[in-house]
């Protein structure tokens, strides 16, 4: 776990912490403090708890660079033994396994649910495997060290029911950790590597043109490449009516709605919120934090399993409603 405070400890042992949106990495030392949030019962929030004597890493306020305003740390939710799901999980004795719930705006709140979780509609959870990288993806590693981050098993992604054609050996982890897909609240949109993210915006273009949606020519100052004129764009309920992207996991899809694949740039244009990850990208697919708002995300740690709901808005619900209703 890599958390930076603005002052340091005093004769404690050194450690390395990282900025993973930057990739910096300096020295820090490693102290302690006492961590207290709210419990909850499962219905409703039950009395405060804390932890005493939580370790944390402090370092340079260098290493704050490019975060939100505001913002003076980083918890770590890596699968670590020492991330806050495993503390958590140690010292208050329960499941080792949390949920993350986005919201879609900085006002109201989501919210992360460490080793219970809040009353959700039925089935709205659909469950694939978590992988592991053997090879660490991190800024700062040991030799031999495994990745803590979240790995699934895509095998091929569809859009609007037909599938993309590339290279689906890049889907696959290699001997040295490059390939695969992540799940990364760093990221805020998904990257792909080239080859692919050039054929999904190549087919989702054309499916665009199918319904007479013009594309915007040349697109608007950012990271997109494919943009649209959002005039012509009706809602369905899952935000803009575009094309579906299904990330197929095995006999599981994980279907990307136009809520989550949709980016306003102004009132007259929409992007596909994809980035070009380049050629030699470490992971060929990165599911970042868009395409996860709004969505419910519990990570089994014990049973190496993901549960997700895809968009909570076909359950008339959101991740700032099952928040505010705790």
């Amino acid at each position: 776990m890599n958390v930076i405070h603005i002052s340091c400890h005093n004769n404690t042992c050194g450690h390395s912490p990282d900025n993973p949106v930057i990739r910096e990495t300096t020295g820090g030392q490693i102290g302690q403090d006492v961590v207290s949030l709210q419990s909850f019962n499962g219905k409703k929030p039950d009395r405060p708890v804390s932890v005493p004597d939580f370790p944390f890493v402090c370092s340079s306020t260098s290493l704050l660079e490019n975060f939100a305003d505001g913002v003076t740390g980083l918890a770590g939710l890596g699968n670590s033994n020492i991330s806050l799901p495993a503390q958590f999980s140690g010292d208050f004795a329960f499941a080792k396994k949390f949920s993350v719930c986005l919201s879609n705006s900085t006002k109201p709140d989501g919210a992360v649910f460490f080793g219970i979780d809040p009353s959700l509609p039925n089935n709205v959870l659909t469950y694939t495997p978590l992988l592991k990288n053997p090879v660490s993806t991190a800024g700062s590693s040991f030799l031999g060290e495994a990745s803590v981050e979240y790995f699934i098993g895509v095998e091929s992604i569809k859009i609007a029911g037909k599938e993309v054609k590339f290279n689906k050996t890049l889907l696959s982890i290699d001997s040295e950790g490059n390939g695969g897909t992540k799940i990364s609240t760093v990221n805020p949109y998904m990257v792909l590597q080239s080859s692919i993210y050039k054929a999904v915006v190549n087919v989702f273009a054309k499916e665009m043109d199918k319904k007479f949606i013009p594309r915007v020519e040349p697109p608007p100052l950012g990271p997109f490449e494919a943009c649209f004129n959002s005039i012509v764009i009706d809602n369905n309920g899952f935000g803009p009516d575009v094309p579906a992207i299904d990330l197929v996991l095995g006999a599981a899809n994980w279907r990307i709605w136009g809520g989550n694949s949709m980016v306003k740039m102004n009132k007259w244009v929409m992007c596909l919120g994809v980035i070009d990850g380049g050629e030699r990208a470490t992971t060929s697919v990165v599911i970042g934090g868009h395409q996860i708002e709004d969505n419910f995300l519990q990570f089994d740690l014990a049973s190496s399993t993901l549960g997700f709901s895809s968009s909570l808005l076909g359950k008339n619900t959101t991740c700032s409603k099952i928040n505010a209703s705790l």
